[in-house]
């Protein structure tokens, strides 16, 4: 039987999809829910899982073709699938048998299952989290294992070669990871390698190039690369923003130091409670909150001659991936305490990363923050996300002497920065705002 695999409908205000690429070809097997192919509309880019286990029968769209929605983009033949694993344990057992051992060694304590997501935020599918733990491989070695896949995804076919050479060759390659910063940081530090600033030692994003995807000028001087998708979307937002809005920009200084010497107190047990991290984005999530509830005018957007203040709170918090910058939009924000902001925040964070977002959760943001920090930037004036009439830049948090009560003192200070649309919003209302999120920040009641 064929199961007719269509393009599926990202979100009620999308029509058509751009399939990117495709992870399988044809002949192929698949397992359901496997991820099958890679696509991209307006708003996000996610992997689609194959909607039956079988063989991939026919590919019926190209990459790069954009398709609407509900059309056949593929085929896939369900009847194949039992017969060729019956095929290949009898191809097993006919090589048991012919070994004729003669002793049976005492079978080994079953591997650990591998989360689904492991600490570093790498993801693994339900069939190579089952396939590891039938071949012994326990969460610390699979995390070892070079992966093929997109982001660097650990696929069944980058598995299957890794136990078939003996769980040794090629050598494992250990996943990059950030070195420490001079400065404590958010948390959304980008998941690709970094690359190190001269004379900083402060990791930063560069762009990964495929070599099938460049090209020189004649004289070779000049590396073209074609940008991707998600970047030209990027590219057309900001320009779009810089022409919609008049931006305008006020920066100012935080001590952090309470919440500095709280967070270091309390992560340890934080994280064994909850499962990941406390970052310090909730705390400025939840400051900000706070001062749109005294200045809703910030929480508006313009549509022609109206100013339409909005009555919910949407906050938007920018992740840096390997793919480029995403907003997801934490929905509904006002209505959570810290801790459902702190879950929010990382359960999207580590979701963007693995391009797992749904278009409706990087929409309808009424206000954004966005971390330059991460990458130990002192501050920086951000764009406006459209129809948005702010967004709150933060920087590294750093040890500063300041003079506190006549005297100086070591604090943990941060700059902030807020660009917002002088079309509605003037610079004492902007100014008063940013004061507002700074006292917010200072006088938190930290439990």
């Amino acid at each position: 039987m064929k199961v007719e695999m269509v393009m599926p409908q990202m979100g009620e205000s999308i029509a058509e999809g751009t399939i990117l690429k495709w992870l399988k070809k044809e002949g192929d097997l698949v397992e359901k829910d496997e991820n099958i192919l890679e696509i991209s509309t307006d708003k996000v880019d996610s992997e689609i899982p194959s909607p039956a286990a079988g063989k991939i029968a026919a590919l019926l769209a190209a990459e790069g073709e954009t398709v609407p929605v509900g059309v056949v983009i593929a085929e896939i033949e369900t009847d194949v699938t039992a017969p060729a694993r019956a095929k290949a344990a009898a191809a097993g057992s006919t090589k048991a048998a012919a070994a004729a051992p003669t002793k049976v060694p005492a079978p080994e304590a079953p591997a650990a299952a591998a989360p689904r997501r492991d600490d570093a935020g790498r993801f693994y599918s339900p069939l190579v989290r089952s396939m590891a733990q039938a071949e012994g491989i326990s969460p610390a070695e699979l995390a070892q294992i070079p992966g093929t896949g997109l982001g660097g995804r650990l696929t069944k076919d980058d598995l299957t070669i890794y136990v078939e050479r003996g769980k040794g060759g090629p050598a494992a390659v250990p996943r990059p990871e950030v070195p420490p910063a001079h400065a404590v940081r958010m948390g959304t530090a980008p998941a690709a390698a970094p690359t190190t600033s001269p004379g900083r030692g402060t990791p930063v994003v560069g762009i990964a190039l495929q070599p099938t995807e460049t090209r020189t000028t004649p004289d070779g001087l000049i590396e073209i690369v074609p940008m991707d998708h998600i970047r030209q979307k990027i590219a057309e937002h900001m320009v779009r923003s810089k022409a919609t809005s008049a931006h305008v920009a006020s920066v100012t200084e935080v001590d952090m130091t309470r919440i500095v010497r709280y967070r270091e107190a309390s992560r340890e047990g934080f994280e064994q409670r909850e499962g990941f991290k406390l970052t310090y984005t909730p705390f400025f999530v939840e400051a900000v909150l706070r001062a749109l509830k005294e200045f809703p005018i910030v929480n508006a957007s313009i549509e022609g001659t109206n100013i339409l203040v909005k009555r919910f709170i949407n906050i938007g918090v920018a992740v840096a991936t390997d793919y480029g910058l995403i907003v997801p939009v934490v929905r509904g924000a006002d209505a959570l305490n810290f801790l459902g902001l702190a879950r929010a925040v990382n359960d999207l964070a580590t979701r963007a990363r693995t391009k797992a977002l749904k278009p409706e959760e990087v929409t309808d943001g009424t206000f954004s923050i966005t971390n330059m920090g991460t990458v130990g930037t002192l501050f920086g004036v951000p764009i406006i996300a459209q129809p948005q009439v702010a967004i709150l830049g933060i920087g590294a948090i750093q040890k500063r002497p300041v003079v506190r009560d006549e005297a100086i003192a070591i604090r943990d200070m941060v700059y902030t920065c807020l660009s917002y649309d002088h079309r509605i919003i003037d610079g004492a209302m902007g100014g008063a705002f940013l004061e507002r999120v700074a006292h917010e920040l200072e006088t938190m009641e930290l439990v």
